[in-house]
């Protein structure tokens, strides 16, 4: 035993000796010693740098505004670190907060960050984290349970693993672990059961309430130890062995210690190498000349798709004034207002998956190719290293999602009647049918991300359904995590996609124009959404069907008939199993069968009310059957 111990302490020796002489580096930028090192820990962390890449510079003195992008400081301290939707990738060390004590609000929201969740020991003073939206596994730090002022834990669309912990912090109001590979039962803490089913849905080996999957009973335990057993470590042999093993573990430290300098060092060239090539390749619109590259005929040129349209060329989209529309899933858009001839839209393309010039070039056709009256193909495309650009005309009244929600509650609002709606679900039927028709492999979703952000309205509210087939644009995890047909039941329950993940997705969109309600799966960043399908089938089955359609639409006596026939569509359309759903022909025929009505301001007529009462909604009862009508 005294050999043990003597090499044990020789070896906590050696290492604290290195450690020490791994962090002794000086600091001449004037931060505060711990919180510099842990903000240049956190950068080490990245492979992809933000902004210019300069994180040398950060300045935290006093209360003076902090000149780096996402910090907040408050007496000198760093309290704030926010960078969200940066595209930030690469492995984050689990100690990285550990010197942030002072630190209250923590986000990186829809970056593509992975490895283990941070230690949060050192943060008591914590409140908000937002990790959503990466690639973190691993499973939860028990560290958060002792965050006694957490309000806020977003850790949904990761993959991370193991059991929920048993969160019962009084101060927390938002919880969200949704879309991971949690599995187990959750705890039954006041907080937790008290939080909503959308905030756990996506993890299939969750089990208890508030999901509907009970629990099954396992034997979890386990014979105790024998304690009338003699202690193997008190035999001389192993305690040799001890030693040996603590030897050679010094040794092998000492070897990679010297390897990582050694690598650190060439990968701190690297970086200065790419951060200068990414600041003389960067393509914004108002700077997109400085990346064109040079000797090259196709590369650097705006190409257009339609070779009898109106052309410009890319000098005339550099000088156009720029308006930010929005981030989407897969690129911010622009509104770019040229000086002669209509606005266009500018979608910059990210996240997609290697591809050289001629893939990119040949799936941007394929898309284009595609000739609807009520699909919106692209105008033009740009291509270069680091840069991928879509070209569209600009659709001057909007996307759908703000026709049904926008303005609500407002004067400014106009009512969104029954024919204009019941003209949008028959033009995505329409354009949904036509890229059915084009496509022959039934494993494949044709547009893949349909949802109401995603259907434009032109100057006359013709319908104009857009960003079809770019799931062949987009790597398969980055898909998995934000397109629509990646949310439907079959590829949840079995990691697989086909035509009827687009009818899913079809019904989905339908509920959302009848009853006037924001669906989880399309919801923006901004906004909470619900499960459309399960809430109108609850609705039904407990008769609390009064709150179903959209008030704007509900009192229309003429469109009663109309509304519970499309609503047997919407309910048809999104049936757990696909090969229940109906294909997208028979769901436009049977749309394209609804009778037109003339709006009107009549009063709300209680007949609507009772039909949805006496099981026409029903999906087992012969009622709910779509061409039961027809025949």
């Amino acid at each position: 035993m005294f050999s043990s111990k003597f090499f044990n302490y020789l070896l906590v020796i050696a290492l604290l000796l290195l450690y020490q002489h791994a962090i002794a580096e000086e600091s001449e930028d004037g931060f505060h010693g711990d919180e510099r090192d842990t903000l240049l820990a956190l950068k080490e962390g990245f492979n992809n740098s933000f902004l210019d890449g300069n994180w040398t510079g950060i300045q935290c003195y006093m209360n003076s505004t902090p000149n780096w992008y996402g910090i907040q400081c408050i007496n000198g301290r760093v309290t704030g670190v926010s960078l969200e939707n940066m595209g930030l990738f690469g492995k984050i060390k689990p100690d990285a907060l550990v010197n942030l004590a002072e630190l209250s609000i923590l986000s990186f929201k829809n970056n593509s960050i992975y490895g283990n969740l941070m230690d949060f020991s050192f943060n008591p003073k914590l409140k908000e984290i937002c990790l959503s939206g990466n690639r973190f596994d691993g499973e939860i730090p028990s560290s958060l349970l002792g965050l006694n002022f957490l309000e806020s834990l977003q850790l949904q669309e990761n993959n991370l693993v193991g059991s929920i912990l048993g969160f019962n912090q009084l101060s927390l109001r938002e919880f969200n672990v949704s879309y991971n590979n949690l599995s187990g039962k959750i705890p039954d803490t006041g907080i937790l059961q008290s939080i909503g089913l959308s905030s756990f849905v996506g993890n299939q080996d969750l089990c208890g309430a508030p999901t509907p999957t009970a629990c099954s009973s396992l034997n979890d335990s386990s014979d105790p130890p024998n304690s009338n057993k003699k202690n193997p470590f008190f035999s001389p042999t192993l305690v040799v062995v001890d030693v040996i093993v603590l030897v050679v573990l010094l040794i092998f430290f000492i070897i990679y210690y010297k390897k990582y300098k050694k690598l650190k060092k060439q990968m701190k060239r690297r970086n200065s190498v790419q951060v200068v090539e990414e600041k003389r390749d960067t393509i914004t619109i108002n700077s997109m000349e400085n990346s064109v590259p040079a000797g090259e005929e196709e590369r650097g040129k705006l190409m257009f798709l339609d070779k009898n349209g109106t052309h410009f060329e890319l000098e005339d989209l550099l000088k156009a004034s720029a308006e930010g529309l929005g981030k989407g899933n897969f690129g911010n858009c622009y509104k770019a207002m040229l000086e002669i001839g209509p606005a266009v839209v500018v979608k910059r393309l990210r996240d997609l998956k290697p591809l050289s010039s001629d893939e990119f070039v040949k799936y941007v056709h394929a898309i284009a190719d595609k000739k609807h009256p009520n699909l919106f193909p692209p105008l033009a495309y740009y291509y270069s290293r680091d840069e991928k650009l879509l070209l569209y005309k600009y659709a001057s009244n909007g996307n759908l999602y703000n026709r049904i929600h926008g303005g609500r509650g407002t004067r400014d609002r106009v009512q969104f009647r029954w024919s204009s709606r019941l003209s949008v679900a028959r033009g995505i039927a329409r354009a949904l049918e036509y890229l059915h028709l084009t496509i022959r492999s039934q494993t494949i979703a044709p547009h893949g991300n349909l949802k109401s952000s995603n259907v434009l309205l032109d100057e006359t509210d013709e319908v104009l359904v857009t960003d079809y087939g770019l799931i062949s644009l987009i790597a398969l995890p980055i898909a998995a995590q934000r397109m629509v047909s990646y949310k439907s039941p079959e590829y949840q329950g079995f990691k697989k996609i086909s035509k009827k993940s687009d009818v899913w997705s079809y019904g989905c969109l339908l509920l959302e124009l009848l009853t006037g309600r924001i669906a989880t799966h399309s919801a923006p960043q901004e906004a909470n959404g619900l499960d459309l399908c399960s809430w109108v089938n609850r609705a039904v089955r407990e008769e609390w069907t009064a709150e179903i359609f959209d008030v704007e639409i509900a009192s229309q006596r003429s469109a009663n008939q109309g509304m519970l026939r499309l609503m047997q569509i919407a309910m048809k359309c999104c049936e757990k199993s696909p090969e229940k759903r109906p294909e997208m022909a028979e769901v436009l025929r049977e749309i394209e069968a609804i009778k037109v009505v003339v709006d009107s301001e009549d009063e709300e007529d209680l007949s609507l009310e009772q039909s949805l009462t006496d099981d026409s909604l029903s999906a087992s009862t012969p009622s709910m059957k779509i061409a039961d009508e027809r025949r």
